[in-house]
């Protein structure tokens, strides 16, 4: 089921991040590393994102060196050597001259000779890109690379002078989806849909969460995914009012909700999935009351998801319909501009409405710029997510709608004229869940 993103692409993102730095600059960026789960056990590997975005490269152990103007060619890569004995017992490399051929280096060489070479390749480039204080194995190599140039400085040997963040070039193409990333992010919103659909087919009173998660991550695996964006949040009764519960657990019981947010990893790409719905397929009165606002609250929400709209003003039209219907419904008391002005509401709705998504479930851009909030534009990608969550144990609210916990939540990319809703193959209105439900039951 793959959607892999060719070749050419990375190239062209390549060039465009070339074209911003200045002459005589310098970007470096590592892989992710393996990590170890416990004992001669690791977790499976998973590149950085921005690695990723730029190579398409997906080894451990590697490094990129954009060098802008550089007579031999601006691409390096550093990345494990092959070794016949290691790759009998862990699998094919691609080794450096599989980086040329297969990824486009212009030059690649074994990592082990990574301290021997950039020196090299850094002398007379005044300014260093990379990410400075995120990775602190890296951050000692740069320290290390460059004292050894400075003790050459007799030689004609000159080092970087300047160290310079990476990050906001880096996260300001990210934002914003090519037509080759959303055609991937429309797949990945596609299978996600279908695995809620299934979960919502397999659940009876009696299930534990574990096996809806079973169910969400079979449908993943079965499609070529075998990582979920995220850990996937499966929560029964009060532990849909836990924000990011995954223990996941406990049985489901008759006459409760239950949460799911859950999101397939589709060549890197993350889809990010919430529905709501009753264990035995019928609403409560009260659990409908509140489903019904929270989906208002949404629906009101995409219906802003447009170019020039701020990101904040997504934000601030739920709260205002939460706020109107928690009045209407007797759970908040007072003018709903008092309300909102004091945070009321943020006993029973404590999150944003939303995040960018991309590469990381919590993708990368800035939501302000020069201070204000940011206008949406076309090819960013976000989440509309409202919920209420109305603790068991509060006491300042009817004991009928205490532990109830909802969210719905879908994943939009902005077009030029509005929006594209990209999860809308998963039911969410009361009458459409009830329905897919009792069909499963029957």
């Amino acid at each position: 089921m793959s959607q892999r993103i060719e070749a050419e692409v990375f190239a062209g993102r390549r060039a465009r991040l070339l074209a911003q730095l200045p002459a005589g600059s310098a970007l470096l960026l590592s892989s992710a590393q393996l990590q170890t789960r416990n004992h001669d056990v690791e977790y499976p590997f998973r590149q950085d994102s921005n690695f990723y975005y730029l190579t398409g490269f997906d080894e451990p152990d590697a490094l990129l060196l954009l060098l802008p103007g550089r007579e031999g060619g601006e691409y390096v890569l550093f990345c494990q050597d092959r070794d016949p004995e290691m790759e009998i017992w862990h699998g094919y490399r691609t080794g450096p001259e599989g980086c040329r051929s297969r990824y486009g280096a212009d030059d690649a060489w074994p990592i082990d000779q990574v301290d021997e070479q950039m020196p090299l390749l850094l002398d007379g480039r005044s300014r260093l890109y990379y990410r400075l204080g995120h990775d602190q194995d890296l951050d000692n190599r740069v320290h290390d690379w460059l004292n050894a140039m400075r003790l050459q400085a007799r030689q004609g040997i000159r080092p970087p002078s300047e160290l310079v963040l990476v990050d906001p070039q880096l996260n300001e193409m990210r934002l914003f989806k090519a037509p080759e990333e959303q055609a991937v992010m429309r797949k990945a919103g596609e299978l996600s849909a279908e695995a809620h659909v299934k979960a919502m087919q397999a659940c009876r009173p009696g299930v534990f969460e574990y096996q809806l998660e079973a169910v969400i991550s079979h449908h993943f695996a079965m499609h070529g995914c075998r990582q979920s964006a995220y850990p996937s949040i499966v929560g029964g009764g009060a532990n849909g009012c836990v924000l990011h519960y995954t223990n996941n657990d406990q049985p489901l019981n008759d006459g409760d909700l239950v949460l799911i947010d859950a999101g397939i990893e589709l060549d890197y790409y993350a889809a990010d999935i919430t529905r709501t719905f009753p264990v035995n397929g019928r609403f409560s009165d009260e659990q409908k009351a509140l489903y019904e606002l929270v989906l208002k609250a949404q629906q009101a929400c995409i219906e802003l998801c447009r170019p020039g709209v701020l990101w904040d003003r997504v934000h601030e039209r739920s709260v205002e319909v939460l706020t109107d219907g928690l009045i209407e419904l007797g759970i908040l008391t007072g003018e709903r501009d008092e309300l909102i002005d004091s945070g009321a509401y943020r006993d029973f709705y404590m999150h944003r409405i939303g995040h960018w998504l991309g590469l990381d479930v919590h993708d990368v851009g800035d939501y302000k710029v020069d201070g204000e909030w940011r206008p949406l534009q076309p090819g960013m990608v976000m989440t509309v997510e409202p919920g209420l969550y109305i603790a068991p144990d509060n006491t300042r609210v009817d004991a009928r709608w205490r532990g109830i916990g909802i969210r719905i939540e879908d994943n939009v990319l902005i077009t030029d004229d509005g929006c594209e809703l990209l999860t809308d193959g998963v039911p969410k209105t009361v009458a459409e869940i009830e329905a897919l439900m009792a069909q499963a039951q029957q």
